[in-house]
Formats: C-alpha cells, structure tokens, sequence
C-alpha cells in the first residue's frame, strides 16, 4: 500500500468522521487500530459533552493504511500525523494541506475545510441507511438534534416517497396503451 503521510490524515477524517483535534492529537500508544477520543484542545482539555468521549473502532482501509504509516515512519514517533520534526500537526497546517489537495483537484481549496469531510461522513451513513442515533454517537453528539440538523445532508436530496407509493398504486402495467 502507497503511504502518502500528506494527505492521511484527511483521508482519515473522511472515513471516520472526527474533527481535526482527535487526528491531530492521535498518538500510537494503544496496541489496537481505534479511536480514542478521551480529550480535547479545548482550553481546559475535555471534551465538549461526557458522550464526546467515545472509543471508535476503524474500518478495515483505515487499519491498513496505519499499519502502513506506522511502518513506513523509520522512527519512534509517539504521533499519528505529525511534522517531519515529530511535533503536533497544527489545525493551520492541516487546512493548508487540505486546501492543497482540493485545489491540485481542480476545487477551490479556499473555500473549503476539513470540517466538510465530517460532514460528508454523516451524509453517507444517512444516505446508506445507519440510524441517526448510532450517526449521532460516532460523531459524539448528546443528541441527534445537531447531526441532523447541522451535518445530515442528502447526497440525494429527492424525496422519493410520494412517487415510490404512486407507483405501487398505480402501476405501469396496468396502464391502457
């Protein structure tokens, strides 16, 4: 597997959803590929809400590709993602990088933030039918009031009930030629 150390960690928080401070801060002091989002960066250091503080299990690419960070990082790091000196990733750094990747993309990096790939996550679980409450909890909201109303946005945003049930009403088998 390619390791590109650039762009990993966005590709991470597209696969599980996390903001930047959980990435950012990931270190390889667990035995297990998950999550473990037990702090913040907040000022005095907790999370926002006590179902903040969660441990997430990866999917099967996201364990691949740490397992191939992890060997391809010659050194003894104790962070994830860090600098080529082995300090902290900054959350400046980590949108440059981000907007770097979206504008070599042909987008226009400038009006994008890494937070769009939370969102993205929240989106594609919905649109693949994952309960907005385990949605909710992946995310570490107290509710499901901010998932949906802030993050859940229809990748296909057609409500398909009405003509799904005209069709089973009215179908076009029976319809006169």
């Amino acid at each position: 597997m390619e390791v590109d150390q650039d762009g990993a960690p966005l590709r991470f928080i597209r696969r599980e959803g996390q903001g930047l401070a959980p990435v950012t801060e990931a270190g390889w002091d667990h035995s297990e590929f998950a999550l473990y989002v037990w702090r913040s960066v907040r000022k005095k250091g907790d999370t926002k809400t006590p179902k903040s503080r969660r441990s997430l299990a990866l999917p099967k690419r996201c364990v691949e590709a740490l397992k191939a960070l992890k060997s391809a990082q010659d050194d003894e790091r104790e962070l994830v993602f860090s600098t080529e000196s082995g300090s902290p990733v900054s959350a400046h750094n980590m949108r440059r990088d981000f907007r770097k990747v979206l504008d070599s993309a042909g987008l226009t990096g400038k009006e994008w933030a890494p937070r769009e790939l939370r969102h993205s996550f929240v989106s594609l679980l919905s649109d693949h039918d994952i309960a907005l409450e385990d949605i909710s909890r992946l995310v570490g909201h107290s509710n499901t009031v901010v998932t949906e109303t802030v993050y859940r946005h229809q990748i296909r945003p057609v409500i398909q009930e009405g003509a799904t049930a005209m069709d089973a009403i009215f179908p076009l088998a029976e319809r006169e030629s």
